[in-house]
């Protein structure tokens, strides 16, 4: 990094702005702490690695929120992050949006425990984290949340499959991602399949360092089948 692309406190903060984000004293001091667990914790197990402060608040807390930019969170209540790693977007959005219901779902029960560990010393309530593999969660779960985040996670095809069981219908599913090339071309028999079509498809530049972002609105237009999602080992060798 050059000097003078990374994001400092009050620039964060004024990004908040851009993106109308309320905010309070409280909600900033949440996202230090949790940083600073991030970074304790990341000694340990291998959690991210962007560990410079100004990288994280822009690299991980503002992408995060940029979510936004497509979806009024303010009118919706239940929030599955599925592949949630760290935390990201989900622990993010629920300090700022703290009316959220979130589910934090990941498959490394090491990451799980440091999620438990945020959400107890954040004091964050109506949140949970899970350790499941995605493709088991969409059948022990179903037709349940309004929103489903997953933050560069699996190619399109593959996220619908896995993220659409388990959205209620007429809700929606948001990829968030880097470059997506041809990915949106190659979904289009999993989005026919799952019955689920795309609302909008928003490309920016992340501040300060110009990396670029897309996100990806796909509504949910019907029941999901039960067949989906099948194994991993099916998706990954025919996917749709």
């Amino acid at each position: 990094f050059k000097k003078g692309e990374k994001m400092n406190i009050e620039e964060f903060i004024h990004e908040l702005e851009v993106l109308h984000i309320n905010y309070t004293k409280t909600m900033l001091d949440k996202l230090e702490k949790y940083y600073n667990l991030l970074i304790q914790t990341n000694e340990k197990i291998n959690l991210t690695r962007i560990t410079d402060k100004n990288d994280v608040y822009l690299k991980h807390f503002l992408d995060s929120l940029t979510i936004t930019k497509v979806i009024d969170l303010n009118q919706e209540t239940t929030l599955c992050d599925i592949g949630t790693g760290a935390g990201f977007p989900g622990i993010v959005l629920k300090i700022f949006f703290p009316h959220l219901k979130v589910t934090l779902v990941d498959a490394l029960q090491k990451r799980v425990a440091f999620l438990n560990l945020v959400i107890t010393t954040l004091e964050l309530e109506n949140i949970e984290a899970t350790h499941y593999r995605i493709e088991e969660y969409g059948h022990k779960v179903r037709e349940h949340y309004d929103i489903v985040t997953a933050r560069a996670l699996s190619k399109l095809n593959i996220l619908v499959e896995l993220a659409m069981p388990l959205i209620k219908k007429d809700k929606f599913l948001i990829a968030m991602k880097a470059n997506i090339d041809d990915e949106i071309k190659n979904s289009t028999n999993a989005l026919q399949k799952l019955q689920s079509e795309i609302l909008k498809v928003e490309e920016f530049l992340l501040p300060k360092e110009h990396s670029k972002r897309t996100l990806i609105v796909i509504k949910k237009e019907a029941v999901t089948s039960k067949i989906f999602p099948r194994k991993y080992s099916e998706i990954k060798k025919k996917p749709l």
